[in-house]
């Protein structure tokens, strides 16, 4: 246990030295997580661990890649990213309007959700933009809403939004509040709770393969009730959707499945 027990100022102190609000984890959790990591640097008190990582760039970058667990990556699979921006976002501009109903399900730390606002971002205002992003581990959501990414996971992100939309702390980097504006997260169990409707965009990928055959179909057939007709369905690449006749949808390309 930690010598002097004042958690309320290390994270105004984190706040003001690194931009990452620890209000944004549960709190238990992180702090235990915390607490472990300053025992580690042979430290009594959160005031003296805040003095060593303001003056040792080593122990400051090694508390920021602490916060970053559990990443994925974005733009993962960017040949599919490249379809979206071409054909899919442009058709359904047309379709719905501006104002796309976008749903990331199973969205992980956040490396989706946000992956679709930078590419939507290059088609319509971002004021325009809103996604609704669902997982139902509430760690990783408390990482998505941290916003902050090691190297390897925004590897894929186009240079042009990578330098417009990113901020590297220490040798980690932070997403933007513009972007993080655009996305609500929320808890979420594909298999027991109730779908958004309207959607004109679902996105759900490389998840439902570790379901049974029986409940990939339920979770289809649900996703195709969510969406509007000429909605579409964007899967992972580890995926394939046999019966996508009989549950409803067109195979738009690879990957892509629009409600008839």
């Amino acid at each position: 246990m930690l010598e002097t027990d004042n958690y309320e100022k290390f994270k105004k102190d984190i706040l003001q030295l690194a931009g990452i609000d620890l209000n944004s984890y549960k709190e238990k959790q992180m702090r235990r997580r915390i607490n472990t990591l300053i025992t580690k640097n042979n430290v009594k008190t959160y005031n003296d661990y805040v003095a060593l990582i303001k003056k040792d760039k080593e122990k400051f970058d090694q508390f920021i890649n602490f916060l970053t667990i559990n990443v994925s990556e974005f733009y993962r699979n960017p040949d599919q990213w490249k379809i979206l921006e071409g054909q899919v976002f442009p058709e359904l501009i047309k379709k719905f309007g501006k104002n796309l109903k976008i749903w990331s399900a199973a969205c992980s730390t956040g490396d989706e959700p946000y992956s679709l606002v930078m590419a939507l971002s290059r088609q319509v205002p971002l004021a325009n933009i809103k996604i609704i992003a669902t997982d139902i581990d509430n760690q990783v959501l408390d990482t998505a809403r941290m916003g902050l990414y090691n190297e390897k996971s925004i590897a894929s992100v186009p240079d042009d939004l990578k330098k417009k939309y990113f901020t590297k702390v220490g040798s980690s980097y932070q997403i933007s509040d513009e972007i993080k504006k655009r996305v609500e997260f929320k808890k979420h169990d594909l298999l027991k709770d109730p779908y958004p409707s309207g959607c004109n965009l679902i996105v759900c990928r490389n998840v439902v393969i570790y379901f049974t055959e029986e409940a990939k179909d339920v979770i289809y057939q649900k996703f195709h009730k969510a969406l509007q007709p000429g909605g579409v369905l964007f899967i992972g690449s580890t995926e394939q959707i046999m019966n996508y006749r009989e549950l409803g949808f067109d195979r738009h390309t690879s990957f892509f499945f629009e409600k008839k």
